[in-house]
């Protein structure tokens, strides 16, 4: 995703990263790459999915390509933080892992919201 240094004193809105991207990608990206699978690049998972959500909200008819999350940090940090190798915290993982599954397939499809987070 095209973001922002972390420490850029003027942080970019979600719409301006996905627009930002999807020019990037259009302009760089030949339409017969299959998909384009986004790491998070260091964003934290909710912002991430925000993110990913807006491409398909104000792209999705103009994308040649699936927009995705590999299976990397927007998916599994929030487990791994959870679970941190202790056998208690499984369950509580497992949870997460599922919730962040969900929030990115919702995103993948434009119907992320705030309110997926909650759930």
């Amino acid at each position: 995703m095209v973001l922002p240094g972390l420490t850029c004193p003027r942080q970019n809105t979600v719409d301006e990263v996905a627009d930002a991207t999807v020019r990037c990608l259009m302009r760089a990206v030949p339409a017969a790459v299959g998909g384009i699978a986004f790491l998070s690049g260091g964003q934290a998972a909710e912002p991430a999915s925000a993110c990913l959500n807006a491409m398909h909200v104000g792209f999705k008819s103009r994308l040649p390509w699936a927009l995705s999350f590999s299976f990397a940090r927007a998916i599994q940090q929030p487990a791994l933080e959870i679970w941190r190798g202790e056998e208690a915290n499984v369950s509580a993982a497992q949870r997460a892992l599922a919730h962040r599954t969900m929030c990115n397939r919702a995103a993948c499809r434009g119907e992320y919201t705030s309110t997926k987070e909650r759930m």
